[in-house]
């Protein structure tokens, strides 16, 4: 198998399960990056265009690792509004279960 592919084909999955946010095939994807790439690596030298295909590698790998953080920071200042409003939920939970349920009429 071309070498320069395979790398090409590693990229487009970090791109497009970032872009999908893709958590899960996100995190396959990465674990199984470094084995994959020692395979590559052991047929030999890199070519240049070789070298180029792994330079869009690194690139993906660094755009999916931003989507990661920007989900993650979005995600945090959900948890933060959530915690900010405990009291309000936990005031709203306990007027709804003693409410009668007379809304019927």
């Amino acid at each position: 198998m071309d070498r320069t592919r395979a790398i090409d084909r590693l990229a487009k999955v970090l791109t497009d399960a970032g872009a999908a946010a893709d958590w899960a095939l996100l995190g396959a994807a990465v674990r199984e990056l470094g084995p994959q790439l020692q395979a590559l690596g052991a047929r030999g030298p890199w070519s240049m265009q070789e070298r180029g295909a792994l330079a869009r590698l690194r690139a993906a790998h660094e755009g999916a690792a931003d989507a990661v953080a920007t989900a993650s920071g979005q995600l945090q200042a959900k948890m933060d509004e959530m915690t900010a409003n405990k009291e309000g939920w936990m005031a709203y939970a306990l007027a709804d279960e003693h409410d009668t349920g007379s809304t019927q009429p």
